[in-house]
């Protein structure tokens, strides 16, 4: 009998969790599709919008602008991210500690502000710009458009290639390489023979990661593309500009990404199917010494890339503490910028610690439970959360925003404007990664301890909070820096929901750039940036961990 109502408390949580799932992710998902399929002058259901879409070059060339930049970028990201993780896996690097933190760094700092850095040093008005400019008497090639696009995201987004990989291949078993070296393969022959072909669904999880977000991507192309149109910039402008019918053709736009992306996905899930391997890595790969020449070439790539991944988070700093003038800094260096930020801006700084602490205890409490459920008491709810709960990672900021203003804009939950749609979004948005973690972590452990628990006489909910929780901390931990981290630099959805009273410094940062006040702009980027790192610092002081596992 006491099993019996010990099952039926899980239950009961796991319903409630379903019923807000329903709420918030299928029933805006729902919406938006409806959306999509009416026609803007009737209201009849039709295929108006998406006609429109693809009969006007102007609209579809942002759809091939947007395919272009993310091929492109997962490309290069594969071609850097790769070596570096083998070479820092496999080679004996100096400093070693300090380039994985630098990269982890580059990848927590937000994009947009990336592509603000980017703006200050190869803008018409960049300091690398004016360097060339007086020391060689040319002028360099402009940032702005596809290549500006693409280095603010390859710089930002090959971590992800990186972290991926070096996990894959701290896996892997020597014993695998050194048979290879025994029958007679080169180097290089073994690494395209071997390693690759073991580590490639790993490669494929983060060319997914890298896809989805260049291709999700609004600050990045918004800031720096300057007329090179992509998807998620035609989305917001689209929806922000709303007359004669304008949500609906944004919400077509939002389900034609949509579509891709869960395309992009349902392959990769195939691919990682037929070339999945099982091994045994009773010998992991152990770092080697390598010739002077050799290594010479390596710490220039190493730390080549590191450094110019790392240049937008210096520069950012760097300028908050030049004087200036709108777009232009002058001579001398103080605090003003810091002073004019909190005095302009010091709701927005507040807003974003405010809703995203909230939203990490929503995300804590919720994603622990999810994963519990989906992990310990599995049933077909189980399997439903622990799939859609994962949707919102192939889902841009800025369609989850445009999602959750049309199902809630009005009675009888009038969500728009509020702190609480906002706060909604980031849950939404981030729980994926608390959810991940805390599966794995669970997965680890055996319950024997759990049920030791119980038959003592605890009830399953005082054994899950009493024994169970601290087990699953470290894990829950690495899931939770990083919602932490995205939350405080979302702009996507943000930019879609906030009001004036609800700006956050992500979007305060967005628009300090497009009013050109840059002084502000760098300083509320710098308070960003330091949160990110000190986030990140601290994370590895509580962990004892020196990476964050993706």
């Amino acid at each position: 009998m006491r099993m019996r109502k010990q099952w039926d408390s899980w239950m009961v949580i796991g319903i409630a969790i379903f019923v807000l799932t329903l709420l918030f992710l299928i029933v805006p998902l729902g919406t938006l599709f409806i959306s999509a399929f009416k026609d803007p002058s009737t209201g009849t259901f039709s295929l108006t919008n998406f006609a429109r879409f693809f009969s006007k070059p102007y609209y579809y060339n942002s759809m091939l602008n947007s395919i272009k930049v993310t091929v492109t970028v997962t490309v290069l990201c594969v071609v850097i991210g790769v070596p570096m993780a083998y070479l820092m896996t496999t080679c004996k690097i100096r400093g070693k500690t300090f380039l994985q933190l630098m990269i982890i760094i580059s990848m927590m700092s937000p994009s947009f502000i990336g592509a603000y850095s980017w703006i200050l040093l190869l803008g018409r008005n960049g300091f690398i710009t004016n360097l060339v400019r007086d020391l060689f008497g040319f002028e360099m090639g402009t940032i702005y458009g596809f290549g500006g696009i693409v280095l603010a995201f390859t710089m930002k987004l090959y971590p992800y290639i990186y972290m991926y990989v070096s996990g894959a291949l701290s896996k892997l078993d020597s014993s695998l390489t050194e048979a290879a070296e025994n029958l007679g393969c080169s180097p290089v022959k073994k690494v395209f023979s071997v390693v690759i072909p073991l580590i490639f669904p790993t490669v494929m999880a983060g060319v997914l990661m890298v896809f989805t977000n260049a291709f999700s991507d609004f600050g990045t192309p918004m800031m720096i593309g300057e007329g090179y149109r992509t998807l998620p910039v035609l989305v917001y402008t689209e929806y922000v500009g709303e007359v004669g019918g304008t949500a609906n053709f944004a919400s077509a736009i939002s389900m034609i990404m949509v579509i891709i992306t869960i395309t992009l996905f349902l392959v990769q899930t195939r691919i990682v199917d037929k070339k999945s391997y099982e091994m045994s890595f009773l010998r992991p790969l152990e770092p080697q010494k390598v010739s002077l020449g050799k290594s010479f070439l390596i710490y220039v790539f190493l730390y080549g890339v590191t450094i110019v991944s790392m240049l937008p988070n210096l520069t950012i700093v760097v300028s908050s503490f030049r004087n200036s003038s709108g777009p232009v800094y002058k001579e001398g260096w103080s605090f003003n910028n810091y002073i004019n930020a909190f005095e302009k801006a010091g709701n927005s700084i507040l807003n974003t610690y405010k809703f995203a602490l909230i939203a990490i205890l929503i995300i804590m409490v919720l994603g622990m439970a999810i994963a519990y459920i989906s992990v310990r008491k599995k049933s077909v709810l189980s399997r439903f959360l622990d799939t859609v709960v994962m949707f919102p990672l192939i889902i841009s900021g800025t369609i989850m925003g445009i999602m959750l203003l049309l199902t809630f804009n009005a009675k009888p939950l009038m969500l728009g404007g509020t702190a609480t749609i906002l706060i909604i979004a980031f849950v939404i948005r981030r729980i994926p990664y608390t959810v991940r973690s805390s599966s794995a972590i669970l997965r680890q452990m055996n319950p024997v301890m759990e049920e030791a628990s119980i038959s003592l006489g605890y009830t399953p909910m005082r054994t899950f909070w009493k024994v169970t929780c601290p087990l699953m901390l470290s894990g829950v931990f690495s899931g939770l820096i990083l919602s932490w981290i995205t939350i405080i630099q979302e702009l996507s959805a943000s930019v879609i929901l906030y009001t004036g009273s609800t700006a956050t410094m992500s979007v305060q940062v967005y628009t300090e750039v497009s009013r050109n006040n840059y002084g502000i702009a760098s300083a509320m980027a710098s308070i960003l940036t330091v949160t990110v790192v000190l986030s990140v610092l601290i994370f590895f002081r509580l962990s004892g961990k020196k990476e964050i596992s993706l």
